[in-house]
């Protein structure tokens, strides 16, 4: 197998050498209405990683990134953290055999760290992609909460662009007696000022 990002031979989807000198994360939280969104890249320089969820390959490199990023943040959240917390992955549908964000939530999980898969999808699957802010407004995900309820958990998606469907996400959430404590997010499309 080749490193993904160097093309070198690597046992690994992305190489020792490439983690530590090109994958540095570069975390930031965001605010978006009441939510804060804790984001490890900005888009731009995760780009070609995050079009891979559209192939089959990103299978191994969704995988991958959870294991780097999202598993290492829950074991130290836990480590400050007592209580039971559950993660909610956005709208974990399958397409090209497999979840990109399920890959993600499930690298997560650990002993007081439950992850629900599938318990928040989304009823209107259109494409956002390039589309205005306006366009999102006018068409949400109308999601459907099956989790538990009653607990805090993580919202897990793998981008986060206008904040809205974080927030009607939220907003379902709340609705079923469910606390979310924040959002966690591989890439914000945001630029920093």
């Amino acid at each position: 197998m080749r490193c993904f990002s160097c093309s070198k031979p690597s046992f690994n989807v992305i190489c020792k050498t490439c983690k530590s000198e090109l994958f540095v994360p570069a975390v930031r939280t965001r605010k978006t209405g009441t939510l804060d969104v804790i984001s490890f890249y900005r888009y731009s320089s995760l780009e070609p990683l995050l079009h891979t969820k559209h192939r089959p390959e990103g299978y191994r490199v969704y995988k991958a990134l959870g294991k780097m990023l999202f598993r290492p943040f829950m074991q130290e959240y836990v480590e400050h953290d007592e209580g039971d917390v559950y993660i909610v992955g956005i709208d974990e549908n399958i397409q090209s055999g497999y979840s990109h964000v399920a890959q993600l939530t499930h690298s997560m999980k650990m002993k007081s760290v439950h992850v629900q898969p599938a318990s928040l999808m989304a009823r209107n699957r259109v494409n956002y992609s390039g589309r205005p802010l306006q366009f999102r407004l006018d068409n949400p995900r109308d999601f459907v909460y099956r989790g538990k309820k009653g607990v805090d958990v993580i919202l897990v998606d793998d981008i986060i662009t206008t904040g809205i469907t974080l927030q009607e996400a939220q907003k379902v959430l709340m609705e079923h007696d469910v606390n979310v404590l924040f959002a966690l997010t591989l890439a914000d499309v945001e630029e920093p000022l």
